[in-house]
This record gives C-alpha cells, sequence and structure tokens, in this order.
C-alpha cells in the first residue's frame, strides 16, 4: 500500500528531494513551506493528483494543525512526519541578540514540537507511523558559531529519542537523523542569518559569515540521495532511532563518540565515588 508523506521544508533542499523520492516510490505527499509558490514551483515538474502542496509556518501552532487537518481531508491518513523545516543562525553567541535566539527556536525547535504534536494523534489511532526528524551533525556535536543553531537541535534529538519510547507502543517509530554537509540552501547567502560582530575580543578570527560562507554550494552530500535513504527508513520495520547521514558527518562523529568513551572511562572512578550510601 502506498504512503502518505507529510513534509515540512519541501521547497528547496532536503525537503523538496525527499518529496521527489516519495513520489518516485509511488507514494502520495503533502509538500509544506512558508511560501506556497516555492513548493509548486521546487516541484512543478513531479506535479499530480499524488502531490499536495499546503502552506505552512511551522512555527505557527494553528497554522500546523490546520495543514495536517487538510492532509487528512485529502489523503485519509499519515504515514511518514519528515520535519525539515528550518534556517541557520551563525555567530558568536555573545553577539546574538535575544530576538535572533528566539526566532531561530521557534522554527528550528517549536516547529518539530507544533506539527508532531499535530500529526502524533492521527498515527496513534492508524496504530502507525514513522517520524523523522532532521537534526544535523551540529545537533550531536559542537561547532564554533553554531550555539543557537546547535541548541535547536540538540533538542530536537533529545526530543526525539525521549518521545519515541512514549509512542512506539503505538506502532510508531521515530528517527532522528543528522545530516552532514548537504547541497542545500542552508548556507545560501539569501537564507543563512549571521550576528553582526560588535565585539573587538573576537575580530581576530574574522567573522562567522568568513568561516561558513565559503562551503555554500561546495557540500558533498547529495540531497536527492538522501530522499531516497529517508524512503528505505520509512520502509523499515525497525528503522534506527538515530541515523547519520554522510561520510563526512560519519568520518567528524566517530571520533568524538570515542573521545567521549574514553573520558567516560578516564572519571569513573570520581563518577562511582557520588554514590551514597542506603
Amino acid at each position: 500500500m502506498s504512503k502518505v508523506w507529510f513534509i515540512t521544508g519541501a521547497g528547496s533542499g532536503i525537503g523538496a528531494a525527499t518529496a521527489r523520492a516519495a513520489l518516485k516510490a509511488g507514494d502520495r505527499v503533502i509538500a509544506t513551506a512558508r511560501n506556497l509558490d516555492k513548493v509548486r514551483n521546487a516541484l512543478s515538474d513531479v506535479a499530480g493528483d499524488r502531490l499536495v502542496c499546503v502552506q505552512l509556518d511551522v512555527a505557527n501552532e494553528a497554522q500546523a494543525r490546520a495543514a495536517v487537518d487538510e492532509a487528512i481531508k485529502v489523503f485519509g491518513r499519515i504515514d511518514v512526519l519528515v520535519n525539515n523545516a528550518g534556517y541557520s543562525l551563525l555567530g558568536n553567541f555573545e553577539e546574538l541578540s535575544t530576538a535572533q535566539i528566539e526566532g531561530l527556536i521557534s522554527t528550528n525547535l517549536y516547529g518539530v514540537i507544533h506539527v508532531m504534536r499535530a500529526v502524533l494523534p492521527v498515527m496513534r489511532k492508524q496504530r502507525s507511523g514513522r517520524i523523522i526528524n532532521i537534526s544535523s551533525l551540529a545537533g550531536i556535536m559542537g561547532f564554533k558559531h553554531c550555539g543557537a543553531y546547535s541548541a535547536a537541535k540538540f533538542a530536537v534529538e533529545g526530543l526525539s529519542l525521549s518521545v519515541a519510547q512514549e509512542v512506539e507502543q503505538f506502532g510508531i517509530k521515530i528517527v532522528m537523523v543528522a545530516p552532514g554537509f548537504f547541497r542545500t540552501d542552508l548556507l545560501d547567502a539569501q537564507n543563512a542569518k549571521y550576528s553582526a560582530s560588535t565585539i573587538e575580543d573576537y575580530a581576530a578570527e574574522g567573522t562567522a559569515q568568513d568561516m561558513w560562507s565559503g562551503y555554500d554550494g561546495k557540500q558533498q552530500g547529495d540531497p536527492a540521495r538522501l530522499g531516497a535513504v529517508f524512503v528505505k527508513l520509512a520502509g523499515m520495520e525497525n528503522p534506527p532511532r538515530q541515523f547519520v547521514a554522510g561520510s563526512d558527518a560519519l568520518a567528524a562523529f566517530k571520533p568524538v563518540l570515542e573521545g567521549r568513551l574514553e573520558q567516560l572511562s578516564a572519571y569513573e572512578d570520581l563518577s562511582r565515588s557520588t554514590d551514597g550510601s542506603f
């Protein structure tokens, strides 16, 4: 039986590629984005009765519920949710404004929360479903200039791993995906947000934009290939709860994991010293 996908941030990059992969697999897709024209243009060559485009700003809880209601009205169910919508905010933590941080959290974390809360009752009633939450390599290890972005993505990881244990009893599986560098619009000059550099002590090493903008368009990851992997994950009886995507992400994260294990062993006695007697 064909699946029904609900994809956020489907106007470009990983979201659009996932929509294409799902349609190629014979499935049906609700493709959402804040800019409805953008998502329609991005998927115009695969338009048909198996694709429905719905406007959705994930930061707006009411819109999330309305978009899910529309999906049910059109296709009757939701089998796979892909929480992909988000953007990057880069800069030294001290130089980020509270408004910038709150805006990022509103989309990158609360957007995931709003859509999950709208979809979970549907999947629970069905007693089946797959949720793919797109985090980032920056959501499992820290990077310079990524304090706020990493905070949101680490939170998505914690949310995913925790809720997965609550809803597995209903046949719902949650996969937290941590992609490495993929050729998306995340670092595009029109989309990436950078803080102003105002503190002299940070000036010597250059700006966040100097460090990160050069990667735009040169990332080795292919969104189309990742979309095809998502189709495979959605079809698995027991998908992984955490999936690291891209050889660059694997190469970066493996030493971090090994380092954490070494540190755990090095301080094991000190950790045990905190145990009290009963």
